[in-house]
């Protein structure tokens, strides 16, 4: 039985980004597995301040008192991570990113994550607006030796439900059920 761990990084509740994370969280076989939601939404999360407080601290704790905490506890029985965001500029978004960020703690070493997913959307026509995150995505399973669970990119998604019948959303409800 895996635990997944699904990081909404959207602020847009039912956008995009959300909905095709419900269709990955569909296809996922919910008596052999569990699955975690992660929002950004309503969740404070500061950026890291490089302060390395966490390096000398003997529990790693942040010297920041905020809703990391408690993602930390989230996510660190997870075996499956997938990262869920819009594209705003070439990256994930900025509340995603202070929880990614957040992750220079050395607690990380202590996560049991095996996998990683990624899901990303954006307005944009081009796909070459994925580039610098699927770069990103890339360098992260490479550093922390992890799986590549499989990446999803939709482009073009200007208005709010845009996915809405989208051949995207059976893709990522097939990539659901491999986990």
């Amino acid at each position: 039985m895996a635990k997944i761990a699904v990081l909404i990084g959207s602020p847009r509740r039912n956008g995009n980004t959300e909905i095709l994370a419900n269709a990955l969280i569909d296809g996922i076989d919910k008596q052999e597995n569990s699955v975690e939601v992660i929002s950004v939404i309503g969740k404070r999360v500061n950026g890291c301040t490089g302060c390395d407080f966490c390096y000398r601290d003997g529990s790693h704790n942040c010297i920041q008192k905020d809703d990391m905490q408690d993602i930390y506890e989230r996510l660190a029985g997870a075996d499956v991570i997938v990262i869920a965001t819009p594209v705003y500029f070439y990256g994930v978004s900025s509340q995603l990113k202070c929880m990614i960020d957040r992750l220079h703690n050395p607690i990380r070493n202590t996560f049991r994550v095996k996998k990683l997913m990624l899901l990303a959307v954006c307005a944009d026509e081009i796909p070459a607006v994925f580039d610098s995150l699927i770069t990103m995505y890339h360098s992260v399973l490479s550093y922390f030796s992890l799986e590549n669970g499989g990446v999803i990119t939709v482009p073009g998604l200007s208005g709010k439900g845009d996915i809405l019948g989208h051949a995207a959303l059976l893709e990522a409800r097939k990539l659901g059920g491999k986990i």
